[in-house]
């Protein structure tokens, strides 16, 4: 067990890697061409909103198939996606390098969903030793593939600078061939089979837990993206800073991000079941959460700021802390609340409002960064992390899924937890 999650885990990270060096080289390459920033975060749509269905049939397939092949099938259409952009003409058009662009990054966006959610679901297949083992697993999971993402960061801005858009494509792509065929032979083809949903209603026939902490998601991820992945690269290159710097950044603060990721479950106090003092943790934490944006977008519409680029890095690394242990304590949540048999479907599910976060995030942030600024999205991240944080008030604590809570009243019996 603990072999297949090292190897998934080293899987994921060369995967992720690749991903945050794409998303550095797409922004700053475009943003050099003279692309406004709404035009930027249009390039990233159809990535995001691929995604959703992604993650929805990952997870179906993946408990259908197995868990292997479907991290080969994502980092197969990554490696194509990569091609693809590489064969961009500098002469085409301007709506026909669009066009190419975005449907490239809908295949990465499949890729990158497909590979996400069999990852996280194989911690599910592989832990065995109860909530604690699963909490640290997910934690440490999940914050060094944020901590791989902030490198890639940093790797695609240097790459940029170094070898040029194309040949930094060909030289991730041929990464990734390697950690294709390494899957392939190491793992076991039968990994994460369960038995899969029968019909649609089935499907998304989730528990109150799941579907509560799927919303609660949107918003959380809606509420970084407005301002993390269009606006404050922007604002930041607007205010004198080099695409290496920019990229240097955002590479830091993510690997940050990951290491309180991956620390959280020191941060927040356990208890026997999984559940009675966890989720009482991710209110809070979400509370905090929403105070963040809020202070920070009235600092920065004040007239006297002198460096509103060095207030808004700091105003980003407090943000990064309590959103940091709320993610790594959602991603535990989720994975506490599926039900053993149908894990990987319940993860999908999950991930599909995760993407859908994400493409509410970047589709206002184009739009508000160009009628309000940096402040504008502020705003509009304040707005949904209170929402969010009121979702988060409604989680409830019986983490029973609800196809074996109505198995066991239609049996006459009572529910039992599925967490231990």
């Amino acid at each position: 067990m603990v072999r297949n999650y090292i190897i998934v885990t080293a899987s994921y990270w060369g995967f992720t890697l690749v991903d945050g060096a794409l998303r550095m080289l797409v922004l700053f390459h475009f943003f050099r061409l003279g692309y406004t920033p709404f035009t930027l975060a249009f390039l990233f749509l159809l990535y995001e909103a691929a995604g959703i269905a992604a993650n929805l049939a990952g997870g179906y397939f993946a408990s259908r198939f197995g868990i292997p092949r479907m991290l080969a099938i994502g980092q197969g259409l990554q490696i194509a996606g990569l091609l693809m952009l590489s064969a961009l003409d500098p002469g085409w058009g301007a709506v026909a390098s669009v066009a190419w662009v975005v449907v490239a990054q809908g295949i990465a966006g499949v890729a990158k969903d497909l590979t996400k959610t069999a990852s996280k679901s194989a911690i599910k297949a592989t832990s065995a030793e109860g909530s604690g083992q699963l909490f640290r697993w997910v934690a440490w999971f999940t914050g060094s593939k944020n901590a791989m993402k902030g490198i890639g960061f940093f790797v695609g801005g240097l790459l940029l600078d170094l070898v040029g858009f194309s040949h930094s494509l060909w030289l991730m792509a041929g990464l990734l061939a390697i950690i294709f065929v390494a899957g392939l032979l190491l793992l076991p083809s039968e990994l994460g089979k369960a038995k899969s949903s029968k019909t649609i209603r089935e499907l998304f026939g989730k528990s109150r837990g799941v579907n509560l902490l799927a919303a609660a998601r949107i918003f959380m991820f809606g509420a970084r993206d407005v301002w993390f992945v269009v606006g404050l690269p922007v604002f930041l290159y607007a205010n004198g800073w080099k695409f290496l710097q920019v990229g240097g950044f955002l590479a830091a603060w993510t690997v940050a991000y990951g290491f309180v990721q991956a620390v959280a479950p020191s941060l927040v106090t356990r208890s026997p079941d999984g559940l009675s003092r966890e989720v009482p943790s991710a209110r809070l934490w979400s509370a905090i959460l929403a105070a963040v944006p809020i202070i920070l977008a009235v600092i920065m519409n004040s007239t006297d700021v002198a460096r509103p680029d060095l207030i808004l890095v700091v105003g980003l690394a407090l943000f990064g802390i309590p959103f940091a242990v709320n993610s790594s304590l959602h991603s535990y949540l989720i994975l506490a609340y599926a039900g053993s048999e149908k894990a990987a479907e319940d993860v999908g599910f999950y991930y599909a409002a995760n993407a859908a976060g994400r493409l509410l995030g970047i589709t206002l942030s184009g739009v508000l960064y160009q009628a309000g600024g940096i402040t504008g999205c502020l705003v509009g991240s304040a707005i949904m992390l209170l929402l969010c944080c009121f979702i988060t008030f409604l989680i409830p604590l019986n983490p029973v899924p609800l196809a074996e809570r109505a198995a066991a009243t239609k049996d006459g019996g009572l529910p039992t937890s599925s967490a231990s």
